[in-house]
């Protein structure tokens, strides 16, 4: 149990309040969300009708957050991961007071409106993940109590919890249809988190029909099979939520899912408990009978004063608990004056000091697989930074981030940082992005190029969200080889460039490789992909770690007169293309060499330095990558790439048969007009 918020003390509060207020509550969730449906045309009424008695149970006797200070470290933290049933959330954050107004709810799913058609973070205090894609909230919050449970171990003292909540989280069928929740639901168990606790909205409907259309089996069971602690209600019945929550707060071993059977659409009296009500208003005439049959007022976002002053009452006792936290804290800093700070500067995002002064230099010409400068490039990072965590999906020695003397991130080792995270490449970055949200900690996670395609939807979420997270991916071209193009990436790099607020980072050589880490540890509004090789790579003489630019010349032909042209790489074709170039020069073609370790940092340049780059008198430019062409005509007319899949012999052979050799780019710049 935890001491900073017993469940009696947080039922002490509730029983203040008037004896009506719980039912007024769940009747105002279900009036709000049906009238934010009915007024937009669109949404789902369904899924907060069906949720909203357990979500007041919740909310009103479990969940210690304080809309005055919504981004506390210490507060619990709330996941709907059923996303399709936002209003539940918006209902709730507008009568905790988190800042949304009623003109909010009217405006629900409209243009600038905070109340979007899915919970979007940063949108409104109090939404903790952007959610709406299944599954993918549930990884999240997998990864927000994985990340309590190691600052608590990093920061706790004897006599001083200065950590210590809970992640809560409501999660649908089809959260549970989704790979992604089977992979962090296995992982959860596995990491036996017992302050994640999860009620399972089991209304038996998906949008096709029933579930037993396509779902039917034995949740307790699997789920009992993962390891966690299994409990089953009734939805409806208060009391039950209530002692099954209490239930699960008490099983610190173990995370616990309370399967709480409701009905959609509850209250409706001719569509409830049908896909009817899952995605689409239910009309002027059935909400009119509904609140009728609820005996509740026909006014469209109808709130009654006990029920906001209920919530008032409910939020300023959890001020309180937010206010003792703080009383603990000052008792912590003059016992342990360092290690306060030390919270309070990374809880902040503050890196440490002198974070890069350890990392790793290369001498011209040195040759070196980039995976392999990333390992020492993280371990010198790792040994300054002390939150910094991660790990791979059951490659960490092939990635490059397995880090000698980092201890791993077990049950019995929870202040551990080397996270194995099995193969489950979508889970690990769902959960990463979970270890972001929480504050405190940064995160990175591993796996070969080619896989990034089994994680994509939570890489998309973590830009979309602006965390800053660094995805490894490793094996990064037909180089690979032997494995053949089941394993050799090849329209990967450009996939990943397609999403917005990604920076996707293929350095050249060991020198850009670090600088690919300190652009990934600078950036605070997004997360950062770094490609890396498994081959050697020779240290360039004009190469630079400091790659937040984007591009950069990095040779050009001695001499004097103009430039002939520009050939512009990224990766271990830069290091082809300075070849390509000297053997132009013979010929007495003077060209430039460009590395564009980055596109959107180039991007993001003002134009004088873009031009000053790629000048744009000098259109005879040529684009050298192995993978897909497709893209770089933003930067060079004529591209030189791999448009088809690889082929399994050793990655020089399978390299030069498809066109990565220096007479291949030297005949294909000669030809350009």
């Amino acid at each position: 149990m935890s001491e900073a918020q017993p469940a009696d003390a947080l039922d002490h509060a509730f029983s203040k309040l008037p004896a009506d207020f719980h039912e007024l509550a769940v009747k105002t969730i279900k009036g709000l969300s049906m009238d934010a449906v009915e007024q937009a045309k669109s949404g789902h009424p369904g899924m907060p009708m069906g949720t909203a008695e357990m979500a007041t149970v919740l909310w009103s006797r479990f969940l210690v957050v304080d809309p005055t200070t919504p981004d506390w470290p210490d507060r619990d933290r709330f996941v709907l991961s059923a996303g399709h049933g936002s209003m539940l959330l918006y209902s709730l954050l507008h009568l905790s007071g988190h800042g949304l107004t009623l003109d909010d709810l009217k405006n629900f799913r409209q243009w600038n409106a905070p109340t979007a058609g899915h919970p979007e973070y940063g949108h409104a205090k109090g939404i903790e993940v952007t959610t709406g894609p299944l599954g993918t909230g549930f990884a999240a919050g997998v990864g927000m109590a994985l990340a309590e449970r190691f600052m608590a171990h990093r920061f706790n003292r004897e006599g001083h919890n200065v950590v210590d909540h809970y992640t809560y989280g409501i999660v649908s069928d089809g959260d549970l249809m989704e790979g992604v929740s089977a992979e962090a639901a296995s992982f959860a168990g596995h990491q036996q988190l017992g302050k994640l606790i999860y009620l399972y909205d089991d209304n038996q409907i998906s949008i096709d029909g029933g579930t037993e259309i396509t779902f039917t089996e034995n949740v307790r069971a699997r789920f009992e099979a993962y390891g966690w602690h299994v409990l089953s209600v009734d939805g409806h019945d208060a009391a039950a939520v209530a002692a099954a929550l209490e239930a699960a707060r008490a099983d610190t071993a173990r995370p616990s899912i309370i399967c709480a059977r409701t009905v959609i659409g509850h209250g409706a009296p001719s569509v409830a408990g049908t896909s009817a009500t899952h995605g689409a208003p239910l009309g002027a005439e059935e909400v009119a009978a509904t609140k009728a049959g609820m005996g509740w007022s026909d006014a469209p976002f109808h709130v009654p004063g006990v029920v906001r002053e209920g919530f008032g009452h409910i939020m300023s006792d959890r001020g309180e608990a937010r206010r003792a936290w703080e009383r603990r804290m000052e008792v912590y800093e003059a016992a342990h004056p360092e290690l306060c700070a030390e919270f309070r500067a990374l809880s902040g995002g503050a890196l440490p000091e002198g974070l890069f002064e350890g990392l790793p230099t290369y001498e011209d010409g040195e040759s070196v697989a980039t995976r392999k400068v990333g390992a020492k490039v993280l371990a010198a990072l790792s040994a300054a930074h002390p939150t910094l965590v991660g790990g791979s999906a059951d490659l960490a020695g092939s990635n490059g981030v397995a880090i000698k003397d980092v201890q791993a991130m077990q049950p019995g080792t929870p202040s551990g940082r080397a996270i194995h995270f099995g193969v489950r490449e979508h889970g690990m970055a769902g959960i990463c992005n979970g270890i972001a949200l929480h504050g405190g900690m940064r995160v990175y996670d591993a796996t070969f190029l080619v896989f990034s395609d089994f994680m994509r939807g939570c890489v998309r979420l973590s830009a979309l969200m602006g965390l800053p997270v660094t995805h490894v991916f490793s094996h990064d071209s037909v180089w690979l080889g032997e494995d053949g193009p089941t394993h050799q990436p090849i329209e990967h790099v450009m996939s990943l460039r397609m999403i917005p607020n990604l920076h996707v980072v293929r350095p050249a050589d060991p020198r850009e490789t670090v600088g690919a880490w300190k652009h990934a540890m600078t950036r605070t509004d997004g997360p950062t992909a770094i490609i890396v090789t498994r081959q050697g790579l020779p240290t360039l003489a004009g190469s630079r770690d400091d790659i937040s630019q984007g591009a950069y010349a990095v040779w050009e032909a001695p001499g004097e007169g103009a430039l002939a042209g520009i050939l512009v790489a990224t990766g271990s074709e830069v290091s082809l293309c300075v070849e390509a170039a000297a053997a132009l020069a013979e010929d007495g073609v003077r060209v430039r060499v460009v590395s564009m370790p980055c596109w959107k940092a180039f991007e993001a340049q003002p134009k004088a330095v873009r031009d000053e780059v790629l000048p744009p008198t000098i259109q005879r430019r040529l684009s050298v990558e192995a993978g897909t062409t497709l893209g770089w005509a933003a930067y060079a007319a004529a591209q030189h790439g791999i448009d088809r899949f690889g082929a399994s012999a050793p990655g020089a052979i399978v390299a030069r048969e498809l066109g990565m050799h220096v007479d291949a780019v030297v005949a294909r710049f000669k030809a350009l007009d």
